[in-house]
């Protein structure tokens, strides 16, 4: 298949998976207002569950052809995406009012699992023992969202939660939408990775720098479309729950499940890097792309701690990190 055929196929992934992960959060978001869950648990744990679903099967295809640079670059580059271009755009467009006290739970949870990923891959593999470690994390923050819901759900134990209607029509609506949005995401998944893989070798650039930037931004589209639309609707709610959300999942579920594909785990290789006119053969992953991850979980969680929400400078600061982010994987690899 020529150069043409595989860009081809890899917008068609693209857009497949952006509409199938359309349909699914949207099936998602109607079955969690059905049963009345609140916005915020709706945020972080459904919503975040269905929009991560493109990148777990990314990686999970992609640990399974043993692509492991695509597996690894697409969690890590869907949280760079999710926080400094999405929230980032999203808080420069509106501040972003968060729940002080849940935010912080939430985002400092996030910078701790952060942490202990970035612990974990220094000896450069990420071993399916260690992937239990990571599913155990995903255990202990469902439980943390459960009992949010109790404590809030107590507070308002006068108020009788009332479920949307479900009709007929609409519940079958939403059921295709549910399975159509799956199998799109699947197929779609299936696309990027090996047109991604094969695009990268034409182009000649590391499989991981296409992982990190083009299929991470195609795989967090939907948590893109989720959380622009959740700001001119005023859920905002929604939309930080959900990039937080999404973050922790990425690393607590993708890459625990992931790493339970892999016979010997994910391996973080090595790549070629030019600076000046001397190339060094560095873990990229643990030099450049982890620690910019941190930065910016850092930078939320204390912005939002500190000022009570996502302000427009936060969300400039962000954004601007982002942007020297690409800036330099160009300069390196381009």
């Amino acid at each position: 298949m020529g150069t043409i055929g595989v860009v081809i196929f890899f917008v068609a992934g693209l857009a497949i998976i952006i509409k199938g992960g359309d349909w699914f959060v949207e099936s998602a978001v109607w079955l969690a207002k059905v049963t009345g869950i609140p916005n915020v648990l709706i945020g972080a744990t459904i919503v975040s569950i269905a929009t991560t679903l493109p990148e777990l099967l990314v990686s999970a295809i992609a640990t399974y052809q043993h692509f492991y640079d695509v597996a690894i670059g697409n969690v890590v580059g869907s949280m760079v995406c999710n926080m400094g271009l999405i929230l980032g755009v999203t808080a420069i467009i509106s501040p972003v009012e968060i729940q002080k006290i849940s935010f912080t739970v939430k985002s400092t949870f996030m910078l701790i699992t952060g942490g202990i990923l970035y612990y974990l891959a220094l000896n450069r593999i990420i071993t399916p023992m260690e992937g239990n470690i990571f599913l155990g994390l995903f255990a202990v923050y469902i439980l943390i969202n459960i009992l949010e819901f109790a404590r809030r759900n107590k507070k308002r134990r006068k108020q009788k939660i009332i479920g949307v209607p479900i009709d007929k029509g609409n519940s079958t609506q939403y059921i295709g939408k549910f399975i159509l949005g799956t199998v799109c995401i699947t197929v779609g998944a299936r696309l990027l990775v090996s047109n991604g893989v094969s695009l990268a070798q034409i182009i000649g650039i590391p499989e991981q720098v296409v992982s990190l930037t083009l299929i991470a931004l195609g795989t967090s589209l939907p948590e893109l479309t989720t959380a622009i639309t959740s700001v001119i609707k005023k859920e905002q709610g929604i939309s930080v729950g959900n990039i937080i959300g999404a973050n922790v999942l990425n690393m607590v579920m993708v890459l625990g499940l992931s790493s339970k594909i892999a016979s010997q785990g994910i391996v973080i290789s090595y790549q070629n890097v030019m600076l000046g006119a001397t190339i060094y053969n560095i873990p990229q992953t643990l030099y450049l792309d982890l620690p910019v991850t941190l930065i910016l979980m850092l930078i939320l969680t204390a912005g939002g701690f500190i000022i009570g929400k996502i302000s427009r400078p936060i969300g400039f600061t962000i954004f601007g990190i982002y942007c020297i982010y690409l800036f330099i994987l160009a300069r390196l690899f381009l």
